[in-house]
């Protein structure tokens, strides 16, 4: 299993073990060469698929593993590596390339494979004959029909020398994909379904089912479709992948539901938030032993609304979990962002969070009345993904009635080519008064300090009096807000201080106007205080 770390495992692992303690029955596969007599593959073929598995019952078993296959520890799992020169998309398919992962260790659950070659589909079988076993012996040879727990696509994204891998689908319906010059981080679902609840009845949907259409030498893109199911619905989906500096993926989905179900998330994304500078006083309470000023994949939920209004909300590590609702009607735009690039906040040689992913989402159609959702959960460590976003409709999705959507998703770097506005570069929170001053500004107030960069604002350095600040809060009150000129970044940094609610979450916006016209795109930011 060549470039799994511990630490990858360990993370993939713990966002999706309340999936896995679902699992799904394999379906009879035809026999091979059976589909030859057939009419072409299509998605249309997902479809049905799907629409057939919809009609009954949702059935959560997992089949066993073979024993000795299920007793393997990480270390002799790991040792069990994909033979690449029995990659399924050889010189005929380009410069594409594909391995598996072998079921095992926490990987249990299998998924079907159908290769599809010039429209005709036929699934993989005999997956042993793929993999190198090391130094692992079996008392009896593993069923040929065991299937595999996922899989991943390489191609020359950096250099074309070599092949890098670029996506990755392992666990439940969660993915991951790369652009040129980044490093995995963050992670891509299929769908969410009734995420941030408090009484944890999570569901978790998983793709057990792929087609991976094997591309002509000259294609530059790859698609593959895949079968979601869950208990409440199932889903057809069409993924395009197209390697690149931004590696876009066009996503086409057709839901069908079993029954009528709400708080279904689109287009979630799942990510990780530990420690930042907006975090800094909690560091003592939560007693961090950390050399590593700041450890996120991402430090930003970034929207773009049909109002043409970018929202920036700073990501957080709670001290228990919140969820924030962004209402919105058609949005134009979402995606969890890793804005800040610079290694010197990170420290971290082996990890390279500066190098992370920002995956920005862009709906295809109008998706309506909704909310951006997002959920930040307790963490005590890095090997926890505690940040989900996703966009939630506000009317259910009906029983008995296909649902489609699409989208297109995009691997950004820091992202700052979305808007030509201002932007957020730090956030930092203080005592709503100056070290040393005599003023009583009472217990439940705090003050943000918002630094904002780019668009025109280093042009109106030398005039900040043209500036204003714009700033409210709910379930709280500013009562006073001031602009200071910062030539050290060539922008300036807002103050504002807040009368928190003693008990609920203050919900507080912060923007840069000229006039009528906005110079910036709006902070917007959550406190709470905690009594424990």
């Amino acid at each position: 299993m060549t470039g799994l770390s511990r630490r990858y495992i360990l993370r993939a692992f713990a966002t999706a073990t309340a999936a896995w303690s679902t699992g799904w029955t394999a379906s009879a596969q035809p026999a091979p060469g059976a589909a030859a007599s057939q009419p072409k593959f299509g998605f249309e073929d997902v479809m049905k698929r799907a629409r057939e598995v919809a009609a009954s019952d949702y059935d959560g078993t997992i089949p066993p593993l073979p024993p000795e296959l299920a007793a393997l520890d990480f270390d002799h799992w790991r040792e069990i590596r994909f033979l690449p020169e029995k990659s399924p998309l050889d010189e005929k398919s380009g410069r594409f390339r594909l391995q598996f992962f072998h079921l095992g260790h926490l990987f249990t659950r299998p998924i079907t494979i159908h290769m599809v070659t010039n429209g005709v589909s036929e699934p993989l079988q005999n997956v042993a004959r793929l993999f190198d076993y090391g130094n692992n012996k079996f008392s009896k040879p593993l069923p040929a029909d065991l299937g595999v727990a996922g899989f991943r696509v390489h191609y020359p994204v950096n250099d074309l020398t070599r092949d890098d891998e670029f996506v990755s689908f392992l666990g439940a319906s969660y993915f991951r994909w790369l652009g040129r010059g980044q490093k995995y981080g963050l992670s891509t679902r299929g769908l969410s379904i009734g995420t941030g609840r408090l009484d944890n009845k999570e569901e978790f949907p998983v793709f057990k089912e792929f087609w991976i259409e094997k591309p002509v030498p000259s294609q530059t893109h790859i698609v593959i479709s895949a079968l979601l199911d869950s208990p409440s619905l199932t889903g057809a989906y069409r993924f395009n992948f197209e390697p690149g500096p931004e590696s876009p993926v066009d996503v086409e989905v057709t839901l069908y539901p079993r029954k009528t179900t709400d708080r279904v998330g689109l287009a979630p994304l799942t990510s990780m938030f530990f420690l930042g500078e907006n975090d800094r006083h909690l560091n003592d309470r939560n007693k961090y032993d950390e050399f590593r000023p700041e450890l996120h994949d991402s430090d930003g939920l970034l929207i773009h609304t049909s109002e043409d209004e970018w929202i920036w909300r700073p990501l957080h590590n709670p001290l228990v979990q919140e969820v924030h609702n962004f209402p919105v009607t058609n949005v134009r735009g979402y995606g969890l962002i890793q804005r800040d690039r610079n290694f010197a906040h990170y420290q971290d040689i082996e990890l390279n969070y500066e190098e992370r992913p920002s995956y920005w989402i862009e709906p295809e159609d109008d998706w309506g009345e909704g909310r951006i959702e997002l959920v930040e959960l307790a963490t005590k460590d890095e090997t926890f993904d505690n940040i989900i976003c996703a966009f939630v409709p506000n009317d259910s999705v009906e029983a008995k009635k296909p649902f489609s959507y699409g989208y297109r998703l995009r691997a950004l770097n820091d992202g700052l080519n979305l808007h030509r506005l201002g932007y957020v570069l730090n956030t930092f929170t203080a005592p709503a008064y100056a070290l040393g001053a005599g003023e009583n500004v009472g217990r439940n107030t705090r003050r943000f300090m918002i630094d904002f960069v780019g668009g025109d604002l280093a042009f109106l350095l030398a005039k900040p009096a043209a500036i204003q600040i714009v700033a409210n809060a709910t379930n709280g009150k500013v009562f006073r807000s001031f602009l200071v000129p910062n030539p050290a970044i060539n922008g300036f940094r807002a103050m504002v201080d807040v009368d928190v609610h003693p008990t609920e979450v203050t919900d507080i916006r912060c923007k840069l106007m000229q006039g009528s016209r906005a110079l910036t795109e709006t902070w917007a930011y959550s406190w709470k205080i905690y009594n424990f």
